[in-house]
């Protein structure tokens, strides 16, 4: 995915709320935290449950899987607690006239 494409509106999504889109890119989460939209990888790299329908936020940088109780870093997708060792992918992510548009993956 090389542009941006719009996921959904911002009111779809309301803050403290986890929803997934469909994109080019695959199947991303998309969580509104503490001000801000973060968009990740649905799928958890432990066993593939999705974020979106079995995750929670923990704070405002943090969503569990609740399947096996992994935390990922919202910001960089880092796993800050097992069973999952690898990370999710983070999307670049901007919010025009209302809408949430989601980028590139960005590289570390």
């Amino acid at each position: 995915m090389e542009e941006f494409v719009r996921a959904g509106s911002i009111a779809e999504i309301p803050e403290g709320e986890l929803r997934a889109f469909e994109l080019p890119a695959g199947r991303v989460c998309l969580a509104h935290s503490g001000g801000e939209v973060y968009a990740v990888g649905d799928e958890c790299t432990h066993q593939g449950c999705s974020l979106a329908e079995d995750g929670e936020l923990k704070d405002d940088e943090t969503i569990e899987c609740v399947c096996h109780g992994s935390l990922f870093d919202l910001s960089t997708g880092e796993p800050t607690r097992g069973p999952a060792m690898d990370p999710l992918p983070v999307f670049q992510v901007r919010i025009t006239d209302g809408w949430v548009e989601v980028g590139p993956p960005i590289e570390e």
